[in-house]
């Protein structure tokens, strides 16, 4: 389970994070591009923008139920 108080520091504002628990996968970039970026230099991913839809919000939720580690979460904080 990802941890907030553990968020890779590249993350915008907003209810979805990455933690520094990520393995750099890509997994994430792969199912909501728009919203998750590879960090290839750090070998981690961050979220670069928060969903402002429900497609978003569908992909986001989509990229962290894929994560092999669980280090994306949803604090629940307004988009």
């Amino acid at each position: 389970m990802a941890d907030k108080a553990n968020k890779v520091e590249n993350n915008v504002d907003g209810a979805y994070y990455v933690d520094k628990e990520c393995i750099g996968c890509g997994m994430c970039h792969e199912v909501a591009g728009k919203y998750f970026v590879m960090d290839d230099t750090a070998g981690v991913a961050y979220v670069a923008e928060q969903p402002k839809d429900e497609e978003g919000t569908v992909l986001c939720v989509e990229a962290m139920n894929s994560c092999p580690v669980e280090a994306i979460g949803d604090d629940g904080a307004a988009a």
